[in-house]
């Protein structure tokens, strides 16, 4: 029997910055527990919705899997392969696999460079389709993939002269030039206008079935993966708290924090509104992790031991994962 083999897994990865300088008295410095022993893996073709507050990691995260950021300790493996401490040359290898859409494409286009110069010059600078015509084959093709047809009517254009979601669109097309197997969307859509962002979300769908790509979606907005993504990790204070297929997590919640992200998702039929749970108090400092459970300061329905045990994760369905004590049976 022949069992599909993880794209990407990720075990126990942490990330941990250090804040001043270690204590004359011997007294370590201060860290910030950025992202806090996370576990998770995909399959080649998956789209896994990456959710949860600001602050609570994700961005981080997607910096180590891009080899942005070298991780405090755990292990990334990507298609068998620990790329935990890759080198530099090897992470130049790894980045024609892996692409990152980052949230702004005001800020990720050169202003100065034509839409062509800007899509080609992932493939100049990985020295790939050194003949002109295949080269702009790839652009074009990474152009029209990417919504904007026909290719021939962007090429010379600049950045000022496109609306953002055309400009999203040229961020996607030069990642997709190199034709990566895993995309990493840090909040793609949350600085474009509500009636483009369906239009990018349909996109990635689109060449995640074309493409075959594997897509890690990181959004603060549980009302936008419904239709889109396979699963959902909800994140909260560096770490993953609940996991599942995305209509068990979204149908069917089971860690508090979820709950409450879930209660707040406007919903076009005022009879369907759920109670909203308004979380109390800001979310603790990532430096001075709280004791026990790090989400029992704002939990609502948090016990006494909730300060004491730190939960582990949960099978509570089949696939659907929670870290809470109220859980256990």
């Amino acid at each position: 029997m022949i069992t599909q083999k993880h794209i990407l897994e990720v075990k126990n990865i942490k990330k941990h910055f250090q804040v001043g300088r270690p204590s004359i008295f011997g007294q370590d410095a201060r860290r910030v527990h950025a992202v806090d022993g996370v576990n998770f893996h995909m399959y080649r073709g998956d789209v896994l919705a990456l959710v949860g507050e600001s602050g609570c990691g994700k961005t981080t995260l997607s910096m180590l899997l891009m080899g942005l950021e070298e991780s405090t300790d755990g292990q990334i493996f990507f298609e068998g392969n620990d790329i935990t401490r890759a080198t530099r040359a090897e992470r130049k290898r790894l980045s024609q696999r892996i692409q990152m859409v980052f949230q702004d494409p005001y800020e990720s286009l050169n202003p100065t460079q034509s839409i062509e110069e800007i899509v080609s010059e992932p493939l100049v600078i990985h020295k790939l389709a050194k003949d002109p015509i295949e080269r702009r084959l790839r652009v074009v093709n990474a152009l029209e993939d990417s919504g904007l047809k026909p290719a021939a009517d962007y090429l010379k254009r600049y950045p000022h002269e496109l609306s953002g979601g055309q400009r999203q669109r040229v961020v996607i097309a030069s990642a997709l030039v190199l034709e990566p197997v895993l995309l990493v969307a840090d909040e793609p859509v949350s600085m474009l206008d509500v009636s483009i962002r369906a239009e990018i979300i349909n996109l990635l769908a689109d060449l995640r079935r074309k493409r075959e790509l594997t897509v890690i979606f990181i959004t603060h907005d549980l009302g936008t993966v419904g239709y889109f993504a396979d699963r959902v990790a909800v994140m909260y204070l560096g770490r993953i708290v609940e996991i599942g297929n995305t209509l068990d997590v979204l149908k069917n919640p089971k860690h508090p924090y979820t709950k409450a992200l879930l209660s707040v998702i406007p919903v076009p039929n005022p009879r369907l509104r759920k109670k909203r749970e308004i979380l109390q108090g800001e979310t603790p400092n990532p430096i001075n992790i709280p004791t026990g459970c790090r989400f029992h300061p704002r939990c609502p329905v948090a016990i006494e031991a909730c300060k004491i045990s730190d939960p582990a994760f949960i099978e509570v369905e089949r696939a659907h994962d929670a870290a809470c004590l109220l859980l256990v049976k």
